[in-house]
């Protein structure tokens, strides 16, 4: 009777700790820890934590398990590339870690957000946007037989720029790029645009890399700065890179390097 209830004190003891492994393969356990671990990297890439998910997610590692113990049978583990893969693969995640834990410690600030926003609508303070519309040719005197001919009659600049652009992204629109800043353009175009007032007409051919271009400003207006909300996301992303690039930075600076 007494080896009895000693046999029984044993598996109560037993059976939790059984219970905490999902599976074993060969002798090899994988906890449900690990699983839980897993799933719930998955859950913050997106994923939704169900019976079907945790099931796949079961058989997933008993599939690595079973290739990994393959593997170091077969003494894969020890050749030297893989060795370097594995040891590249082990920095790559510490580094990820340690760059999430720092931003997770100095998280962008809304006042950081909010002077970055102003400082930038400050730049663009004063600066003007240009609706413009060309025509692209390849040499000097086609392009100066064109300008003669809009010249005569600024009405033809859409059918000639339909039959004669070499841009297809704006000839079957008359010619028209649009609204944009001049910073958008080739440097040469850009000079140009900014020095015409709207409705007016360069006087002459502008050459670019691209070929030769007749330009007509159709219309001006200030740039028109995006609201803060609009573009908090953009700027909390580059506020964090900035934050990394400064971090890792010091860790450089600090570190002993022979």
């Amino acid at each position: 009777m007494k080896r009895i209830v000693m046999l029984a004190a044993a598996c109560a003891v037993a059976l939790p700790a059984f219970a905490q492994n999902v599976a074993t393969v060969n002798g090899k356990a994988i906890s449900q820890q690990s699983l839980d671990q897993f799933v719930k990297l998955l859950v913050s890439q997106g994923a939704t934590d169900t019976p079907q998910l945790r099931e796949q997610v079961k058989q997933e590692m008993i599939n690595r398990q079973v290739f990994v113990q393959a593997a170091e049978k077969d003494g894969i583990a020890k050749q030297p590339d893989i060795q370097t893969e594995i040891e590249l693969a082990r920095q790559g995640i510490l580094v990820r870690a340690l760059m999430a834990d720092y931003l997770q410690k100095h998280p962008v600030t809304d006042q950081q957000i909010q002077a970055e926003y102003d400082k930038a609508k400050e730049q663009q303070a004063g600066q003007m946007e240009y609706k413009v519309r060309h025509i692209l040719v390849e040499d000097e005197k086609t392009a100066n037989d064109l300008l003669a001919q809009i010249k005569a009659n600024k009405g033809k600049f859409a059918d000639l720029a339909k039959k004669n652009s070499k841009d297809p992204g704006s000839a079957t629109n008359g010619g028209d790029l649009g609204w944009a800043p001049p910073t958008n353009y080739v440097k040469p175009f850009a000079d140009t645009v900014s020095g015409l007032k709207k409705g007016e007409l360069a006087a002459k051919p502008v050459q670019t890399q691209f070929g030769w271009h007749i330009i007509e400003v159709e219309d001006t207006r200030p740039v028109e700065f995006p609201p803060l909300d609009q573009v908090r996301p953009q700027l909390e992303e580059m506020l964090r890179q900035q934050t990394l690039t400064t971090y890792q930075k010091e860790l450089r600076e600090k570190a002993t390097i022979k």
